[in-house]
């Protein structure tokens, strides 16, 4: 009976030792789970609106999820251009990015429709178009790519800038060096306008126009002035020639890790976000242009007859681009535009 109690006591050890060994899978204390890292590249600067936006989205995303993502975010351009971050994202390798829609078009060409010239009057009509049945169905070409579209940041409508000469007309811009987007439809854009088009990378732009590889840029406001171009130069014509719209980009790799719930704290953080960047972007827009000529910039306005000389040069841009695009699509974003 001795022997049979002690065979039983012995058992009992083995079962309570198996037992302590997997308790943290039961009651036992949690194996601590690791974040998820997104890491959100832009290259824009820390004080450019896009990238307050990209720390607004931040913070949002790690207090609810209770730090289950954690997002770092990398300005000016640390991780690389546009075009590379776009592998990156496809990849998966970067998680996240906002870029304007020149760059992506080279990825997801139907996208490129929003660089039309003088498409939308005015930003609240382009904010109707973009988050509207357009906007989304644009996105929706994304996935295919790698890419999840959540919805469109500003960068806002950019101006020309350059070191020869004021430009108060077309006729002025003959001959002049512009460095554009990385995109076709850009390079044709200035080619029709008289300059010479030369596309590079944005983290490249200060230093060329230092070294006066290129003459001059165009870019919206914020980043002229927060990026000092008003050191390398002289002049600024408000030719609002196109809206950027910036995306707000996932990796799809990185998207299909999450959970549902993280998914729609990422939605919701992303919706406010935007709504948080585009005001931003806006006082920017307000203040800036008062900036630059403190600082000794010569900002010019174009009259109405010379504005429509402008729309009527780069009529053939439309021909040429509406095939592409889809004329239907095309047609249907010129009346929303109006």
């Amino acid at each position: 009976m001795k022997k049979m109690l002690v065979l039983l006591l012995a058992c009992l050890f083995v079962i309570a030792g198996c037992s302590s060994k997997s308790e943290p899978q039961g009651g036992g204390a949690a194996k601590k789970v690791e974040p998820k890292v997104m890491k959100m590249a832009v290259a824009t600067s820390k004080d450019r609106s896009l990238t307050k936006g990209l720390y607004k989205f931040a913070e949002i995303v790690e207090k609810e999820t209770n730090g289950s993502i954690k997002v770092e975010v990398y300005p000016d351009g640390q991780l690389g251009g546009d075009v590379a971050v776009f592998e990156a994202l496809k990849m998966g390798t970067i998680q996240g990015s906002t870029m304007s829609t020149g760059p992506i078009a080279s990825f997801a060409p139907r996208i490129g429709v929003l660089d039309l010239p003088f498409l939308f009057k005015d930003r609240e009509t382009a904010y109707k178009v973009l988050d509207g049945k357009i906007g989304q169905d644009l996105l929706n070409d994304l996935p295919s790519v790698g890419v999840i579209g959540l919805n469109y940041w500003e960068n806002g409508f950019r101006h020309l800038t350059n070191n020869k000469r004021e430009v108060k007309s077309v006729d002025d811009i003959k001959g002049l060096k512009i460095r554009t987007l990385e995109n076709d439809l850009h390079i044709d854009l200035w080619k029709e306008l008289g300059a010479t088009p030369v596309p590079m990378a944005f983290t490249e732009l200060f230093t060329a126009l230092e070294q006066h590889v290129v003459d001059g840029q165009e870019n919206p406001v914020g980043n002229v002035a927060i990026n000092k171009f008003y050191e390398v130069q002289k002049y600024l014509t408000k030719t609002g020639h196109v809206y950027n719209a910036s995306p707000l980009l996932i990796s799809k790799k990185f998207w299909d890790t999450l959970t549902d719930k993280e998914k729609d704290i990422i939605k919701k953080a992303a919706e406010e976000a935007r709504d948080y960047q585009r005001k931003l972007n806006q006082e920017e827009d307000e203040k800036m242009f008062d900036y630059l000529k403190q600082q000794g910039m010569v900002i010019t306005e174009l009259s109405p007859e010379e504005r429509q000389k402008f729309v009527e040069k780069v009529q053939p841009i439309y021909q040429k681009y509406a095939p592409k695009f889809g004329q239907d699509l095309v047609n249907e974003l010129v009346n929303a535009g109006k």
